[in-house]
């Protein structure tokens, strides 16, 4: 599995945890403790999530780039 493709696999598995998060605190059956506890995993698996966004983000915006005269800017770009 590339970087890429296992990104892009942690990324739909913190998707699909954050979802089961948020399920079972909608459920109103977790104590304030585990409540709690869920929450901070949820907290930190959004904020890891959004990085990977900005991250994606930027390297799209850096490959639609294109100079002054209109010309694409190439160049590498780093693998994360």
């Amino acid at each position: 599995m590339t970087e890429a493709s296992e990104a892009q696999s942690s990324f739909e598995q913190s998707l699909k945890r954050l979802g089961e998060i948020v399920e079972k605190l909608e459920s109103g059956e977790l104590g304030l403790e585990d409540s709690l506890t869920l929450f901070e995993e949820g907290v930190k698996l959004a904020r890891q999530a959004q990085q990977r966004l900005d991250s994606a983000e930027k390297r799209v915006e850096e490959l639609m780039a294109i100079d002054a005269q209109g010309n694409p800017v190439v160049r590498s770009l780093p693998q994360e």
